[in-house]
């Protein structure tokens, strides 16, 4: 299988040289030529490894990973999963009749972004070792996808990862994960600003091919199309382990800011899974629900909130989305990206609300939401997960994403039930020095720091 980027100005490339590539040179994001379509065979032989996590994973990616021999993806998708606490992977949790909980937290980094980049990080140790090469990784991160993917690379030889974040607007425990483990192939680059300024400067040091070139670049946000195909796997876990009667009216509630978490889901529909349908679930950075409410997708200012995870504007995957609602014309999404690059706003003419629906969540609104369910259900959430119960469907079974582990958010939990939940990895964080780099959400500035760090 091939990939082509979105605006259509790069040659197609194997699975691997996208992965490594991350942004496509053009400023697009890849995608598959064209999406597999599962068949009812195809549905069967996933059904027979609903409850083998990883065996599961292997049969979905390697209609992707075309390039890679069988036995050695299979071997690196093994490896990613052994890093779990829990024999599931996965769990779905049931709540009631008709409320599911799939626990996407029980990763190296207590948060859904494990799935992928524990993934990610062994399918670049691979190619180093089989291209005999080096790779500097840079990221940019609202809280999460930070740390999993500093735990996917971490120690990894031929490797270094530079992660920027916006200094003060994560969690106190997200940027110990980024900034205290002590690896020397390690970055955390703290920028004053918000998570958009990060990923903006990271688009343009990306848009210099020379440097990007020269330093073997790649990208780890959900720009790189290894994150999104590897997510798609705990949808069609969660989907196909639901009791018969909710498969077919099941619609997943998904908390979100830069859409890589729904697109996953919505990919999986695409490509034959018969899922009903899906809920956005935002923070008060609403993007994207003014974008499944009313059809407009227009930038606002960013607040900083109690789920910063979703402190996010311009959503990464929406130029995916585009792609496809636009008939995968990449001449109108190269003229719409430039035109929401000048203007910060695009409106849908034609916008499908069959499948998405969406909900928004205020910061006054996360406590008492987390002290409802453990009242109801004696099961706590974390507040990104929190705002996923607003506002759910009465009409149809609904499936959450609890994208995060409670523990890495305590004074809001004690806030909302008077208890602190903890886990051990985090409490062995506290003890270690923050080693924290400052540096202007410049892009010159930034290929300065990785020019003198770089491997």
């Amino acid at each position: 299988m091939r990939y082509t980027s979105t605006r259509g100005q790069t040659p197609a490339l194997s699975f691997s040289d996208a992965v490594a590539t991350g942004l496509a040179p053009d400023g697009g994001l890849f995608l598959p030529e064209t999406l597999p379509a599962f068949d009812a065979a195809q549905l069967a032989r996933f059904d027979a490894l609903k409850n083998d996590y990883a065996g599961l994973c292997f049969e979905f990616l390697r209609h992707f990973a075309t390039d890679i021999p069988e036995e050695t993806l299979r071997a690196i998708i093994a490896k990613s999963y052994t890093t779990f606490s829990v024999p599931e992977i996965a769990p779905l949790k049931q709540l009631s009749p008709d409320l599911f909980v799939l626990e996407l937290f029980h990763g190296p980094t207590l948060a859904f972004k494990d799935f992928a980049l524990q993934v990610l990080g062994n399918l670049y140790e691979h190619q180093c070792r089989v291209r005999g090469e080096s790779i500097n990784v840079l990221g940019a991160t609202s809280g999460d996808t930070g740390s999993a993917a500093i735990h996917g690379l971490l120690g990894k030889p031929g490797t270094a990862i530079f992660i920027l974040y916006p200094d003060g607007r994560t969690s106190p425990l997200q940027e110990r994960q980024m900034a205290c483990t002590g690896a020397k192939n390690v970055f955390a680059l703290a920028i004053d600003g918000t998570f958009d300024d990060a990923q903006s400067a990271l688009k343009d040091v990306f848009g210099d091919q020379e440097f990007r070139t020269r330093y073997h670049l790649s990208a780890v946000n959900s720009i790189n199309l290894a994150r999104v195909l590897a997510q798609c796997v705990y949808y069609l876990s969660a989907w196909l382990r639901l009791p018969e009667g909710a498969r077919a009216s099941a619609e997943f509630v998904v908390p979100t800011g830069n859409f890589g978490n729904v697109l996953a889901g919505w990919m999986l529909q695409k490509m034959g899974v018969p899922i009903r349908g899906f809920k956005v679930a935002t923070n008060q950075n609403d993007i994207l629900h003014r974008l499944f409410t009313t059809g407009e997708y227009s930038v606002a200012d960013v607040r900083p909130s109690l789920a910063p995870s979703m402190d996010i504007q311009v959503s990464s995957n929406f130029e995916r989305f585009l792609y496809y609602s636009l008939g995968r014309d990449t001449a109108r999404v190269r003229e719409v990206m430039s035109t929401f690059k000048t203007t910060g706003r695009y409106v849908f003419e034609n916008f499908d609300r069959d499948t998405f629906s969406a909900s928004r969540c205020d910061d006054a609104e996360i406590p008492g939401i987390i002290k409802r369910v453990y009242q109801d259900f004696g099961y706590i959430v974390d507040p990104h997960t929190a705002c996923a119960f607003k506002d759910l469907s009465r009409d149809r079974a609904s499936v959450v994403l609890a994208t995060a582990s409670p523990a890495k958010f305590p004074d809001t939990i004690r806030e909302a039930i008077g208890m602190e939940p903890t886990d051990p990895a985090l409490e062995i964080l506290k003890a270690r020095p923050l080693v924290k780099h400052k540096i202007n959400a410049d892009p010159a500035a930034i290929k300065a720091f990785i020019t003198a760090n770089a491997v």
